[in-house]
């Protein structure tokens, strides 16, 4: 049995759509065995707006890290085989790898680095123009930066993704715009971005635009999360243990920062 925690940058019961289309897909494509156990933010995160207006934003973004911090150490703690940050901004990857030994596995990098077995050029597909500034430098943060093309947005908002699975036909349609515009710019592979649209297209059974391959991104980012978890707990494999941005801190000098910074909430 694996057991893999999905965090999700929504407060998902505020999205029953979406949390209901994102509970079919990921229980579709998990291998036999595995268990995916869906988390989103906190009730309350995003008063009076949502992820899309906040995730454009970087100090709110870095102020929303923290929940997911607290849920990986929460997910190591409690036994889980693998932690997948499910938005493509990747949100405190870098941070949480540094944390905890079970297996870490982010939307943005594993869905990239998933294309590039299929093509050379990767273009991504979303909605929150905001992102691209973010995603461009998290993917040369992480050496696929000369392989990520053109990022272009359908002309659509948060509201419309999930107001489409009552009538798929214009997102369906505005996605596949999109794609060609980015196909048109070189693009040989397509990621689609944010999960809400990933679980849309995946819902519609959309996997190609004219002769380019649209992957799975959330299905990519759980079928890396299975692997790392099988190697986890075959030979103990997780990232190295050296420099700023892979080191291991004290956890004793952990829990007391995040308790001056967070009190009883950390």
């Amino acid at each position: 049995m694996t057991r893999i925690w999905h965090q999700s940058f929504t407060v998902l019961d505020d999205v029953p759509h979406y949390r209901d289309a994102l509970r079919r897909h990921l229980d579709a494509v998990a291998r036999p065995g595995t268990t995916v156990e869906l988390h989103g933010m906190a009730p309350g995160t995003y008063p009076g707006s949502y992820p899309g207006v906040h995730i454009g934003h970087l100090y709110l973004t870095n102020l929303h890290r923290e929940q997911f911090v607290r849920a990986a150490l929460e997910a190591e703690e409690r036994g889980y085989d693998a932690f997948f940050i499910a938005t493509i901004p990747d949100t405190g990857f870098e941070e949480i790898r540094t944390l905890v030994d079970i297996p870490v596995v982010a939307f943005g990098n594993a869905s990239v680095a998933f294309a590039a077995t299929l093509g050379s050029r990767i273009g991504i597909v979303n909605f929150i123009a905001a992102l691209e500034p973010q995603l461009r430098r998290n993917m040369a943060a992480y050496g696929l930066g000369a392989l990520v093309g053109p990022i272009v947005q359908v002309e659509t908002a948060f509201t419309d993704v999930m107001a489409a699975y009552a009538d798929p036909g214009p997102l369906v349609e505005a996605f596949r715009r999109a794609a060609r515009t980015a196909i048109a710019e070189g693009a040989d592979v397509i990621v689609p971005g944010e999960g809400p649209l990933n679980v849309f297209l995946a819902d519609q059974g959309i996997s190609r635009v004219d002769d380019v391959p649209v992957i799975d991104s959330l299905g990519t980012g759980l079928a890396l999360a299975e692997t790392r978890a099988a190697f986890h707990r075959r030979t103990g494999l997780h990232p190295p243990r050296t420099g700023l941005y892979f080191s291991k801190p004290d956890p004793a000098m952990v829990k007391a920062a995040r308790a001056f910074y967070h009190g009883a909430s950390a």
